[in-house]
């Protein structure tokens, strides 16, 4: 299966240079873990499978912790002092979910922007979305092994 089928389609992404306070506002609104920060008309496939500095992705827990722990006033800070930019880990939409797997093992993040073959940002996909998948197969070769099992 393709992460094309994994993944959630409907990417929420802010410009660079937006307020912190208002990414916070549309993360609740929108009940968002994260949003993509880039520019409209992106070029993601230039950006290869590992990202490059101008383009970020900002967590709630980036928010939570980078905020309070630098004493940032959500109001005249912008995004990209606090986004992660480092180690963005870019997945592209053909990949099959063992390759993804691979090349997600060693991130230490747990969201993926998910890009088509022109570059173009297509969707997302999180960790938590890849064990839900996992745990449901698991359930379907439980129960094919039980109707399979001799009755004792």
């Amino acid at each position: 299966m393709s992460i094309k089928n994994l993944c959630i389609k409907n990417v929420v992404t802010v410009k660079p240079g937006t307020k912190i306070e208002d990414v916070t506002r549309l993360m609740e609104e929108k009940n968002l873990g994260s949003v993509i920060v880039c520019e409209d008309g992106t070029d993601w496939k230039e950006l290869g499978i590992r990202g490059a500095k101008d383009f970020g992705i900002v967590t709630d827990r980036d928010i939570a912790l980078k905020v309070i722990n630098n004493r940032l006033d959500p109001k005249t800070t912008i995004i990209d002092k606090i986004m992660t930019k480092r180690n963005l880990v870019v997945l592209r939409e053909d990949m099959g979910l063992c390759e993804a797997l691979d090349e997600v093992r060693h991130a230490a993040v747990r969201r993926f922007p998910v890009i088509d073959a022109e570059g173009n940002l297509q969707g997302i996909i999180t960790i938590d979305d890849i064990i839900r998948l996992l745990a449901r197969e698991m359930a379907d070769i439980e129960q094919v092994l039980e109707n399979e099992s001799p009755l004792l």
